[in-house]
């Protein structure tokens, strides 16, 4: 952050602090949602994949609905301030209307759930760093800039996470929502400079249109991406829904496994956050697709030797490497995207190419997954998940795009430069 004007401070202080304090405030409650689905919703294996599945189904549906809404608004903050609302609901809605209705009516209580979470979380959480990325291109700045203070703020509600949950969770959920409160506070101080609005090369002048969508649906680069996020992304994130689990059976009684869990997932979001700095110089040098490629060998290295383990130590010195993933996949997913698609349909790409294609593993994979791990158990199914992240890593390797490297930090990547629908089409 070298040219730092005293405005561009306050804009990237606020922008921060507004990353910062949503994820610290999904992570006091969100963060061990597998282990309330479990121990205090009392539901099976079975009934969390099919939570997660429909989950899924709601977060493919509302992901390219937002990404639609923020190519529209450009730089307005409008839909935030409705996510930022939704997580303010968490407490009451866990403790008065979920967990009820789960228990009573479970199948109601999974669709009613799944509209919430996708509205503040799974589609919200793709809105804020969409909406992060922007801001970072508009001031010249690296996206894992502002990213990194997320896995700080994850951390940090993760160190003691953990211990309010074998309290009571209604802690975690009441300080979320009085967290979301402050979060309103600073995104509505936070004003975007008019020399940034200006002639910008982020922002499109023509607003997207329902055929610009079509369009990128036709593109050949869209489906090769989305094969890599079929193997690789799938792998990754279905694998990790249910890992608490696993995690906790390394150890003598649940609380002492839900603690240590807490413990680890702070080291892990450290590491994300060490990580966030350090890697974007590295996707920069090397290439977005090769940074894609690198983090395909780490997720099925990773699943590999977690299913491998019976040790506590070994199984807890691997948790941690899930932050070096998800830094080296999100910033290389924004690099891909802004280098081979067109500034009209960045934010549309980002949360339909990318995130509502992960969740589509929820539908597709998350049932079956759990299935697994009644039938074969969590190791045998991590060395399944494991080989086909890597088998998919190979192939793409052939199919996604070439990317430039050693680009400078400040440059607009040529293809995504003054892009229009003919780059689309290529």
């Amino acid at each position: 952050m070298n040219a730092f004007t005293t405005p561009t401070k306050s804009a990237y202080y606020k922008m921060s602090s507004f990353i910062f304090l949503y994820f610290f405030t999904w992570s006091a409650s969100f963060g061990l949602y597998t282990l309330w689905l479990a121990q205090k919703a009392g539901l099976d294996s079975v009934t969390i994949g099919s939570v997660f599945a429909v989950n899924g189904i709601f977060a493919v549906i509302m992901k390219p609905v937002y990404g639609y809404i923020m190519d529209k608004i450009g730089m307005s903050k409008n839909l935030l301030y409705f996510v930022v609302l939704t997580s303010a609901l968490m407490a009451p809605f866990f403790i008065y209307v979920y967990q009820p209705l789960l228990a009573s009516h479970t199948p109601i209580g999974i669709i009613i759930g799944a509209l919430y979470l996708s509205l503040g979380w799974y589609a919200g959480v793709a809105a804020s760093e969409s909406y992060a990325d922007r801001f970072s291109r508009l001031y010249g700045l690296e996206f894992g800039q502002i990213r990194m203070w997320g896995s700080l703020g994850w951390a940090l509600a993760a160190s003691f996470s953990g211990l309010l949950f074998n309290i009571s969770p209604v802690m975690n959920f009441m300080l979320s929502s009085a967290t979301s409160l402050l979060m309103l506070a600073v995104l509505f101080s936070l004003r975007i400079g008019e020399a940034q609005l200006r002639n910008n090369d982020v922002i499109a002048q023509e607003k997207i249109v329902f055929a610009d969508v079509i369009t990128l649906l036709r593109n050949r680069k869209f489906w090769m991406f989305s094969l890599y996020v079929a193997g690789v992304a799938w792998m990754m994130f279905i694998a990790e829904q249910q890992f608490p689990r696993y995690f906790v059976s390394f150890f003598d009684s649940q609380a002492q496994g839900n603690a240590m869990y807490g413990y680890l997932s702070t080291l892990q979001s450290g590491l994300e956050f060490l990580m966030m700095m350090a890697i974007p110089f590295l996707v920069n040098h090397f290439g977005a697709k090769k940074g894609l490629l690198f983090t395909g060998v780490l997720v099925g290295a990773r699943l590999i030797a977690s299913g491998l383990t019976s040790d506590p130590l070994v199984i807890s010195i691997i948790k941690p490497f899930y932050g070096m993933e998800i830094s080296m996949l999100l910033i290389s997913v924004f690099k891909y995207i802004a280098e081979h698609f067109s500034k009209r349909v960045n934010a549309t790409m980002y949360l339909l190419g990318y995130q509502a294609m992960i969740y589509v593993g929820s539908i597709v994979i998350a049932p079956p997954a759990g299935y697994l791990y009644d039938r074969i158990g969590f190791e045998h199914t991590y060395l399944i998940m494991g080989c086909i992240a890597l088998l998919f890593t190979g192939v793409s390797a052939f199919t996604l795009s070439s990317c430039q490297n050693k680009r400078p930090v400040r440059a607009t990547p040529p293809l995504a430069k003054n892009a229009d629908l003919t780059t689309l089409k290529r």
